[in-house]
């Protein structure tokens, strides 16, 4: 493929698959630009939509963003990922993320939110300059939305994530990941929640190369309920959240 039809095809991608919602919520002082995707977006248009957003962050300025949306089944590997915890028996594709990590799977039913916010200021709780803080909060923000459904998400000491113990099993598992990028303290990338996703699709990595626990989702707990629920309970608990005290302090 050219490079020329190689750029069409993505711009036409681009136009399907631009976000069908948007609204502006607080952002903690700052104006936050929400936005949804229906469908399912490929790895490379949000990848790419995600460095036009940033660029314009950091020249211009422009509004801050929080992008939900669904990926096809697709596996992307961050920084650390090592090639021995790729199996895929299925043949997903792959894709370089550049975020920090390892291999994490995405796919339908399972909500993504990417975040692209300018971490150079004060946003609610969060620090200028925290990186720290930030990652603290994203996890506080999947927790307070998990307590919504009745769900006890925890951290785990040397485990990126958040955690819950199916109390029917007494079973731990993985349940939401981060990966996070910044960019001349401009983030992207974000946070993935399972509502409802194929479990079974984990099995073609090594999830975060974390041998000793599954992963698991709301649907697997017992939790019945879509996307539409759990989009509103995110943008409620966020704006919660970024309105309060700091819960998440650097040493």
């Amino acid at each position: 493929m050219t490079d020329q039809a190689a750029t069409a095809e993505l711009t036409i991608r681009e136009e399907e698959f631009d976000p069908v919602f948007r609204d502006e919520i607080d952002g903690g002082g700052r104006s936050v630009l929400w936005e949804r995707s229906d469908g399912f977006v490929p790895y490379p248009v949000a990848l790419g939509r995600m460095e036009k957003i940033i660029r314009g962050i950091r020249a211009d300025n422009k509004q801050e963003r929080i992008w939900l949306l669904e990926h096809p089944s697709l596996f992307t590997a961050g920084t650390s990922a090592k090639e021995t915890d790729l199996f895929n028996p299925r043949g997903y594709p792959t894709y370089p993320a550049g975020r920090g990590g390892q291999w994490t799977y995405h796919g339908p039913g399972q909500r993504v939110a990417y975040l692209m916010l300018d971490l150079s200021q004060q946003h609610g709780p969060v620090p200028p300059r925290d990186l720290r803080a930030y990652v603290c909060f994203l996890e506080a923000w999947i927790i307070a939305t998990l307590a919504r459904f009745g769900v006890k998400g925890e951290r785990r000491d040397g485990r990126i994530g958040v955690w819950v113990v199916d109390p029917r099993t007494g079973t731990e598992a993985k349940i939401a990941a981060l990966g996070v990028r910044v960019t001349r303290w401009v983030s992207w990338h974000g946070i993935s929640l399972n509502v409802d996703p194929d479990i079974s699709a984990f099995e073609g990595i090594v999830p975060c190369g974390i041998t000793e626990y599954g992963v698991t989702s709301l649907q697997k707990l017992g939790i019945a309920t879509d996307m539409s629920a759990v989009d509103t309970i995110l943008r409620e608990e966020w704006s919660r959240l970024i309105s309060g005290e700091a819960t998440c302090v650097s040493i």
